[in-house]
């Protein structure tokens, strides 16, 4: 059962791309956070939405919000990811204990071995206040993100 709205987000701690510690606490009463699960790097949809984020990055900026995005893969796969791709926000690795976080947050996909496409938008307070959850072939919509965003 995925994270609904209303619910406090459960905190994590997970290496990002470069080898850095990221915690969501981190961010707590200095920004929203775009928390968006993701199958895999280097796969067609995952590719064309994070690049589409990538190329929307002031969105975020302006709202005064933290993009972080997570998949399974290894901290070494990101990091080739991003920078192939040019992605200067944090790709956070779930690969160990394979999974915690996305099962925390109820996207893991137990036969797959991934995350499903679920983001959660979570105020500076740690509450989620907007989430989707699509199924592995389905690209989510960047401008509900927005929208979502100027609600907070």
């Amino acid at each position: 059962m995925a994270i609904q709205v209303g619910d406090k987000a459960p905190d994590f701690e997970l290496k990002d791309n470069h080898g850095r510690t990221v915690r969501l606490s981190d961010f707590r009463g200095e920004k929203n956070v775009v928390l968006l699960f993701y199958p895999f790097a280097f796969t067609g949809v995952c590719t064309g939405e994070l690049c589409e984020l990538r190329d929307n990055l002031p969105k975020f900026a302006d709202r005064d919000t933290q993009l972080l995005a997570v998949s399974n893969d290894s901290i070494h796969t990101l990091r080739v990811f991003a920078e192939q791709e040019g992605l200067e926000y944090p790709l956070l690795s779930d690969f160990w204990p394979h999974g915690n976080v996305s099962r925390a947050y109820g996207v893991f996909d137990e036969d797959k071995g991934c995350a499903v496409r679920g983001t959660f938008i979570i105020d500076k307070e740690g509450v989620v206040r907007w989430t989707v959850v699509n199924g592995l072939p389905d690209a989510r919509d960047l401008g509900d993100y927005v929208k979502a965003l100027d609600t907070l």
